[in-house]
């Protein structure tokens, strides 16, 4: 699963159903449990709840990732612009 969240560009990131749905088994809380245990040894801010929310208690730290990184953002800068940032590992595949 962190091989998965390794991968993500800096600048895009990934729903915790998406990482579970790419690893092909467990589902969106399963995901959540290994990145609360785990996360810190990947880039954690990369994996978001569907709506674009940073992950709970890490928003400030989240928030200044994706400004760092120039992930787009919805106005407002709260929370990620999904549409745009969403990655898919198959864009990789095309370049």
């Amino acid at each position: 699963m962190l091989d998965v969240v390794n991968a993500i560009p800096p600048g895009q990131v990934l729903t915790y159903g998406d990482v579970a749905a790419l690893i092909g088994r467990g589902g969106p809380r399963q995901v959540g449990k290994v990145m609360s245990q785990w996360g810190s040894l990947a880039p954690w801010w990369r994996v978001l709840r569907a709506g674009g929310m940073p992950p709970s208690g890490h928003e400030a730290r989240a928030l200044a990732q994706y400004r760092s990184e120039g992930t787009p953002m919805r106005p407002g800068g709260d929370r990620v612009d999904m549409r745009r940032a969403r990655w898919s590992p198959d864009d990789d595949d095309e370049n």
